[in-house]
């Protein structure tokens, strides 16, 4: 239904200002009131089949009964309604049912702000401030329990049946366990799709990893339809190539790039970071195995007196380093540039920060479930020369890749 220029005129003929329309007693607020009002009480007359004062023989024995006030919290602040009541006491507004208290849209606000690493008592104050309206510690709560039923759902989601990419990574978190709090894991699955576009897989919550863990999370990715995995890239997890060889046998593991590359500079004086960053990176863009091979030697030869841990780590994990120079650049690009990730971790970071200690893995997994559901909403283009890249990928691994 549109509504038609005499209409709006009539409605905004004393029109001042915009608080005379969006202000605590402005139109949209006062409109609402009327729509909501208005609905119940066709609600009801469906219900009891005559209209209100409609004079004659009833259908039913059961009449109209007064009303009852309630206040509904809103976007305009605290909107007080009226909500016909029947005899029989069967009635209940499908527009506002008995015991809701807010209308459209302040559940989402509460999810959004609770997704940003919001407290209780942070939510609560910033509704009072911005929308004048009391929000109780157990209405947020009860809306962020609500998460749970959404998580459920999710980790159970059926999933694509092959993935090119899979980047495997991990933030560290703390967890109450036993009146302890412990320092736990969140391990998170990131795949890029056959168009391109990223997928958050899953989450898992453990205090150690190892091969038995790892096992246990590829036969879940299998049982719920993946069937093949491209390239997995990860950051050196223990137990995990050997956990994916068993079950995805012909996935080619990577270790990721970025990781790598952070580690070593860990080793390394604020000064002399960038010159060694770029001496890495002519590894691991070397042309071929044996040029990547050879800038090994001339980082060596550099920093080897200073340093000498960062070479010897490189070549202790050369056969997973190497993986991805058989590949064209666009592939490479794919499997180690792991921006997604990143931007993922620094996310979760953000959102975790105010938050010293978790009560469960249950908490923590929700708000790191609703970050990820916030973030994702801004992955609406496929990674850069993704085109390209899978074209390499239908060449190199021919029946696998579905064309």
């Amino acid at each position: 239904m549109a509504f038609t220029k005499e209409i709006l005129d009539q409605i905004l003929k004393d029109y001042k200002g915009s608080d005379d329309v969006f202000g605590p007693d402005g139109i949209i607020k006062q409109f609402s009131k009327a729509v909501i009002e208005r609905a119940m009480e066709a609600e009801l007359t469906a219900q009891l089949g005559y209209e209100k004062n409609e004079q004659g023989e009833k259908t039913t024995l059961n009449r109209r009964n007064g009303k009852t006030t309630k206040v509904l919290r809103t976007d305009q602040g605290p909107l007080e309604i009226e909500t016909p009541r029947d005899r029989n006491g069967d009635f209940d507004p499908k527009i506002v049912p008995k015991h809701q208290r807010e209308w459209k849209g302040f559940d989402d606000k509460i999810l959004s702000m609770y997704a940003l690493g919001l407290s209780t008592r942070q939510i609560s104050e910033h509704l009072k401030e911005i929308y004048n309206v009391e929000v109780s510690p157990e209405l947020i709560s009860r809306v962020t329990d609500e998460v749970k039923e959404m998580l459920i759902e999710w980790r159970n989601r059926a999933l694509d049946s092959i993935y090119p990419v899979l980047f495997m990574d991990a933030i560290r978190l703390n967890i109450r366990e036993d009146a302890q709090v412990k320092k736990k894991v969140i391990y998170l699955a990131l795949a890029i799709r056959l168009d391109g576009q990223k997928e958050i897989l899953g989450l898992w919550v453990s205090e150690n990893e190892g091969s038995k863990f790892w096992l246990a999370v590829m036969n879940e990715l299998k049982n719920r339809g993946v069937k093949d995995v491209l390239i997995a890239c990860v950051d050196g997890l223990t137990g995990f190539p050997d956990a994916i060889a068993t079950i995805f046998p012909k996935t080619d593991v990577q270790l990721c790039m970025v990781h790598m590359v952070r580690n070593s500079c860990k080793f390394v004086s604020w000064k002399d970071r960038k010159v060694v960053a770029s001496g890495l990176k002519n590894i691991y863009l070397a042309a071929s195995e044996e040029a990547a091979m050879q800038a090994m030697d001339n980082f060596s030869k550099a920093w080897d007196k200073k340093y000498p841990v960062i070479s010897k780590s490189w070549r202790n994990r050369w056969s997973e380093v190497i993986p991805f120079l058989k590949f064209s650049p666009e592939i490479r690009r794919a499997v180690y540039t792991t921006n997604a990730i990143e931007s993922v971790n620094y996310a979760i970071r953000k959102s975790t920060n105010n938050r010293l200690s978790f009560p469960n893995d249950e908490a923590a997994l929700k708000l790191v479930f609703m970050t990820l559901q916030r973030i994702a909403k801004k992955w609406t283009m496929p990674i850069k020369d993704w085109g390209s890249a899978l074209n390499q990928f239908s060449i190199i691994y021919g029946d696998r890749v579905p064309i």
